[in-house]
């Protein structure tokens, strides 16, 4: 006999799948509003620890705060200088770099001429399209940089307010869950205040020791301007699997452009397989851990999900909000099965003992 679906199975799938995209719509919606709360309360979550002891040592939680945005500004500044630096010496060279370009620029052409048989003018209108379209990108760029600058002051007054206010922002939450309810509730918001903050934390550490490697990789093989890729590899980190290897090929791009030899760029790629190799053997291990238990299936879909929602501040926010995500699944009953789903797969014990049995 054919099995039937009872009619309220059926309804509640329904149901999930359309709070399922009213949740995906309601967060595109608000993205303006979501994305500089979003980043304030994961790099609040980052200055936690610095604000506690700070509270420890009989230091207002006013003046905590603030010593603590002080000091996250302090550290972007830092870097930005330092990157701003290493782009003002690459600048210097751009006149060789265009010469260079436009000469790949006539083999290209004269490639796709005999080749192909696109003619010379309708290369030149195709590459004046494309300059055209690059034009209109840079002039919305430059258009947003009002808004790109709101978002920043912003994003450091959520940073200030959540470290000040987290006591009673918890416990409004406690206050409106079920008395029942109350202890889990607690648990749930320790476990993701204590993930996403031990994940940035390790990623921190890890970037900074991926700076070190590029760093002593590139000025070994002599690949110009090599702090600036190396501090660009290792920023690129934030964005898994895709973030290494553009970091990499940016590095092969420039240093070919740049006239490196064919041993400089084997070395730029061994370099990279290096680095990764160590990466994935020891600092993910030992620095990150199993703070964010996410199968790579699902990091994928979370980044690719994160920028269709919110674009590129979708893609470095992915990781840490799929790990809150899978917290709470994992704390609440219903959603346990969505938990086990996004989590990453057990380590099978006493695989040999098992076959055995199922030989049986």
């Amino acid at each position: 006999m054919k099995e039937t679906r009872p009619p309220g199975a059926t309804s509640e799938i329904v149901k999930k799948l359309l709070l399922a995209f009213l949740a995906i719509g309601a967060l595109y919606i608000a993205k303006k509003f979501l994305i500089p709360l979003a980043i304030g309360a994961l790099l609040a979550t980052l200055l936690l620890p610095t604000c506690q002891w700070m509270e420890k040592k009989k230091i207002p939680r006013g003046v905590a705060a603030l010593s603590c945005l002080v000091i996250l500004i302090l550290v972007f500044a830092a870097i930005t200088t330092v990157l701003g630096w290493q782009i003002v010496e690459l600048t210097n060279d751009i006149a060789k770099i265009k010469e260079k370009v436009a000469d790949l620029l006539e083999r290209a052409q004269q490639f796709a001429l005999s080749h192909f048989g696109i003619s010379l003018k309708e290369q030149s209108r195709i590459i004046q399209d494309q300059k055209n379209s690059l034009a209109g990108v840079l002039a919305s760029l430059a258009g947003s940089l009002t808004s790109i600058a709101t978002d920043l002051i912003l994003t450091t007054v959520y940073i200030f307010f959540l470290l000040y206010y987290r006591r009673h922002i918890k416990n409004f939450i406690l206050q409106i869950s079920p008395p029942a309810e109350r202890a889990e509730t607690e648990q749930i918001v320790y476990s993701a205040t204590h993930v996403s903050q031990q994940y940035l934390l390790g990623l921190s550490k890890m970037i900074g020791c991926l700076w070190i490697m590029y760093g002593i990789g590139f000025s070994l093989l002599g690949v110009r301007n090599a702090l600036f890729f190396a501090i660009l590899c290792g920023l690129l980190e934030i964005v898994p699997f895709i973030g290494n290897i553009t970091g990499t090929a940016l590095t092969l791009l420039v240093a070919t452009v740049d006239g490196a030899s064919v041993g400089t760029l084997i070395g730029i790629a061994a370099t990279y397989g290096t680095v990764q190799f160590i990466q994935g053997w020891l600092l993910e291990p030992v620095i990150l851990g199993p703070q964010v238990k996410i199968n790579p299936l699902f990091t994928i879909i979370a980044l690719v999900v994160g920028e269709l929602i919110w674009g590129i501040p979708g893609i470095v926010l992915a990781i840490p909000l799929m790990a809150i995500v899978k917290i709470v699944c994992d704390h609440i009953d219903p959603l346990k099965p969505y938990g086990f789903l996004i989590g990453a797969l057990p380590k099978e014990k006493h695989t040999g003992t098992l076959r055995k049995r199922k030989d049986k």
